[in-house]
């Protein structure tokens, strides 16, 4: 059994999975989930866990090289739009249309429990080297 990190079964196994490039969907519980790519759905009530909480401990495994967000969080959700700013360097933005759009392409979608509009960030896997 695993002592630290993510411990949930299928998200730390899907994780390993994830080679350079590859997409992860981090979404709010209102984000439609499109056919395709594999779901992690960790929803368990209105807010847990949150949408923060579940892009910081991905952080904490994964080498990301960029991100990309709805524009509209800016407006609607300030919160994650602030959180967004400070995670990713290499950040995005593209309608929320194009942004379900493109989540079609992503080869994992975590979905959190997260309440708030737009607490969505589709995630470019890179490489540790």
């Amino acid at each position: 059994m695993k002592k630290a990190g993510i411990l949930n079964r299928h998200l730390a196994g899907a994780l390993a999975e994830l080679g350079h490039g590859d997409g992860v969907l981090v979404c709010d519980a209102g984000m439609p989930i499109p056919d395709g790519p594999r779901v992690v759905d960790l929803a368990f009530r209105a807010g847990v866990p949150s949408f923060a909480e579940v892009v910081d401990g991905l952080l904490a495994e994964l080498v990301v090289e960029g991100a990309t967000a709805a524009e509209e969080v800016r407006a609607a959700n300030p919160a994650a739009a602030g959180l967004l700013q400070a995670r990713f360097t290499e950040l995005t933005y593209v309608s929320h249309e194009k942004l379900k759009e493109l989540s079609a392409g992503a080869r994992l979608v975590v979905r959190t429990g997260e309440a708030r509009p737009y607490a969505n960030v589709l995630l470019r896997c890179g490489v540790f080297f």
